[in-house]
């Protein structure tokens, strides 16, 4: 008997442990570490201090505790208190210049092929069709491939499966003017190359061809699995990827083998050759679904599936329907529209923390909504609001008649936008996973400044658990990221002709420095020079 016991309390620990509960576990190590830093950064003592500032002439990126600028010639680890450089490269010739990149981190529990893989990467395009595997605290080139010569142009990295499969789409494809004038038809519109990463490995490389899916096409994107066509009418087209992959393959090949192909002998991915398009789709593939949408915005999500889709008028910019993905059902309640008067719309997505809720963002509203089933008809789903979050404007005076202290009534001619910008108005709204915490980024301009806050709001419920002022003056006519990266925050700025600005805040829990850390004050900063470029303190 008492070996029974044994034997079933060890199945019930090995159940309990394929389910993520095993108390030694390093997972939940980290869940709880994670849980202590929430509570420390939310607490009232804790405030995040402007450690340290730069300013580039080219755009500045941010991936994972790292800051790349001089199109990623230069890496600035954002952990350390002060600017620490990973990597300097020599200025980079025009045909040199990246065109865009993904950073690629170790997949767990898989053996793999060279020590390097076993640290996060960087993958960059270059304007010259390269494909490099850059070691991401080094700089150091892993692996070069070269994708194809001057038929098509390369420009975007995207994930078809985060961290699994990668696809690397071209530009459309246009003929020259001359071309155009003596009637040449261009049929090939966009190339896709899609490989497996992590060992660096080529699935394939197909057209996209105005024949076989029409001539108004206008972009293409691969997601999830999922081929998406769009077309100039406002048309969304899905498709299956993977079946097209695996149905349309005339032949596999291995990146750095030789190959022979349509009377071309090389090696794969070598140049001058690059890869071979060995996927051909010669007839339209089943069609999994299609929607008209105004811009082409379409979105799927939810629990059970649904789409969002903005009628195609412009007159019904701005309202947004959710419907069943099953039977194109619109949901109860399933319009939106927060009717706006404002220079930049509202905007809805799905909630990226997969509990199937929307968010929908407007100039002084965020609401966070859910999708339940209707009371006695299990059959029809209608869209709920979960919470709302709303902007603090009680002093705002936008009254139509306003009376003067001497009594004197005073009628307005015009009303506020809603997004003034002498109201407070939301601009940003992210969700920080590892913490589960909403972020939201509101601005108010106050004179010839605008000023703006950071607030932590609980993810189920939207209670604000803290606030972190920017210092630094935010122009609403400039475009602007914020980066919320556990404890660290990161604001980063293009200004006009060029000019990015990068603000660095980090937390800090020394209640000694409080004053200086929320203080909109200016104080005596210090400026020194690392590696030739200015940083200011």
């Amino acid at each position: 008997r008492a070996a029974s016991r044994g034997v079933h309390n060890v199945c019930r620990l090995l159940s309990r442990r394929a389910h993520g509960f095993y108390a030694r576990d390093a997972g939940v190590a980290h869940r709880i570490n994670l849980g202590l830093l929430r509570k420390i950064i939310c607490q009232e003592s804790t405030k995040f201090k402007n450690v340290w500032t730069t300013h580039s002439a080219s755009p500045i990126a941010y991936e994972r505790g790292r800051i790349y600028l001089d199109n990623y010639q230069c890496c600035i680890s954002s952990v350390a208190r002060e600017p620490r450089i990973l990597y300097q490269k020599p200025k980079c010739s025009k045909s040199e210049k990246i065109e865009d990149a993904l950073l690629l981190e170790c997949p767990l529990g898989e053996m793999l092929p060279s020590p390097s893989d076993y640290k996060p990467s960087l993958i960059v395009l270059t304007v010259q069709n390269w494909l490099l595997r850059l070691s991401a605290d080094s700089g150091e080139i892993l692996e070069k491939i070269y994708l194809a010569g001057s038929c098509c142009k390369f420009r975007y990295l995207s994930w078809d499966t985060p961290q699994e499969v990668m696809v690397v789409k071209s530009a459309q494809n246009k003929l020259p003017a001359a071309a155009r004038q003596v009637s040449i038809q261009q049929s090939v519109l966009f190339y896709l190359a899609v490989f497996q990463v992590l060992p660096l490995s080529f699935i394939g490389m197909l057209e996209i061809n105005k024949k076989i899916f029409g001539n108004s096409v206008t972009d293409v994107a691969v997601s999830n699995g999922i081929l998406i066509v769009m077309y100039s009418v406002g048309l969304v087209r899905l498709y299956n990827f993977q079946a097209i992959c695996e149905q349309c393959m005339e032949q596999p090949f291995d990146l750095g083998r030789e190959f022979n192909w349509n009377g071309q002998v090389g090696v794969v991915g070598k140049y001058p050759f690059g890869l071979p398009c060995n996927i051909k789709i010669t007839d339209t593939p089943p069609l999994l679904f299609e929607a008209s949408s105004l811009e082409n915005a379409f979105q799927i999500g939810g629990y059970p599936w649904h789409y969002i889709i903005t009628p195609n008028k412009k007159k019904h910019k701005g309202v947004f329907h959710i419907c069943s993905l099953k039977d194109n059902a619109l949901a109860k309640n399933g319009i939106q529209d927060m009717q706006c008067c404002s220079l930049e719309p509202d905007w809805i997505y799905f909630h990226p923390d997969m509990s199937g809720r929307i968010i929908h963002v407007g100039p002084n509203l965020i609401k966070v909504l859910k999708l339940k089933e209707v009371k006695n008809n299990t059959d029809q789903v209608e869209v709920a609001e979960d919470f709302t979050i709303v902007a603090n404007r009680e002093n705002c005076l936008n009254d139509a008649v306003t009376v003067t202290a001497s009594g004197r009534v005073v009628k307005k001619r015009f009303n506020l936008l809603d997004d003034d910008p002498e109201q407070e108005t939301f601009k940003i709204v992210d969700y920080e996973d590892e913490l589960d915490l909403l972020s939201t980024v509101a601005v108010t301009e106050i004179g010839a400044d605008g000023k703006a806050h950071l607030d932590f709001r609980c993810n189920d419920h939207g209670i604000l658990l803290k606030s972190i002022p920017l210092l630094e003056s935010w122009d609403v006519t400039y475009s602007h990221e914020v980066y919320f990266d556990k404890d660290l925050v990161l604001h980063i700025e293009q200004k006009p002709n060029r000019r990015f600005s990068c603000y660095v805040y980090q937390m800090v829990c020394d209640t000694a420095k409080d004053d200086e850390c929320s203080s909109h004050e200016k104080t005596e900063r210090v400026f020194c020079k690392k590696g030739g470029r200015l940083f200011e303190y």
